[in-house]
């Protein structure tokens, strides 16, 4: 439901505030959400002002600062604008995005407390923390992680299980020739979380060492993908 609500949010925005897309970084955050369910057209916008704009987005998102705030309003007000669209020329249309907001929001909740628990299950797991020790491998990468390798003791080689994961470049010769240009196995679409923990590895600014082995393979002429895993 979450996945085919977005799209139709997204559809009714841009038939009432397309400008609004521009605001937030993330459109489907909770604290965008609740701004456009505030105040879903120009008019709104424009009666509330930035001051009172400024002050729901601290309600909505008390972790960020009082001056990222003002700036989104700031942001907001900027759209308004820009926007096509002063008033909504459709209730209905005002009613479905309101519809399709809180049916995101409450899809949110779902999935926050769906990860929480695996989260929980995955703290039952001695190599939960192992895996959490190597930089840029947060709690949910490292769920993923063991979810997708399952139980580590059917592997009784280190090559198998990087063979598993699909991050061994493939090798193509034949007689005296090698293949200089090689692509991955097909065996990496079975496990995205090593290429989203390699990248997150590489772009921690605390693990210079993947960084360095990374730019190095680079340098030696080798494509992105095969010197990424």
């Amino acid at each position: 439901m979450y996945v085919e609500a977005k799209p139709q949010f997204h559809t009714i925005l841009d038939q009432v505030f397309p400008e609004y897309r521009k605001v937030f970084g993330d459109l489907y955050s909770r604290v965008s959400l609740l701004i456009v369910k505030k105040y879903p057209t120009s008019e709104a916008v424009l009666t509330a002002g930035e001051s009172k704009l400024a002050e729901r987005v601290m309600e909505f998102c008390t972790s960020r600062s009082g001056q990222w705030a003002w700036g989104k309003a700031k942001k907001i007000m900027d759209s308004v604008s820009r926007n096509p669209f002063r008033t909504s020329m459709y209730q209905s249309h005002i009613i479905n995005l309101r519809m399709y907001i809180k049916l995101l929001l409450h899809d949110q909740g779902q999935l926050s407390d769906l990860e929480d628990r695996i989260v929980a299950l995955a703290n039952e797991r001695e190599e939960y923390k192992i895996i959490q020790s190597i930089l840029g491998i947060g709690e949910k990468i490292a769920a993923t992680i063991i979810s997708e390798i399952g139980e580590i003791d059917r592997f009784n080689h280190p090559k198998k299980l990087v063979a598993f994961a699909g991050v061994d470049p493939s090798v193509h010769s034949w007689g005296k020739f090698t293949a200089t240009i090689n692509r991955m196995t097909k065996r990496f679409e079975q496990t995205t979380s090593f290429s989203v923990s390699v990248l997150c590895g590489i772009r921690s600014s605390r693990n210079k060492k993947l960084k360095e082995f990374y730019d190095k393979k680079k340098s030696e002429g080798k494509p992105a993908k095969v010197s990424l895993y």
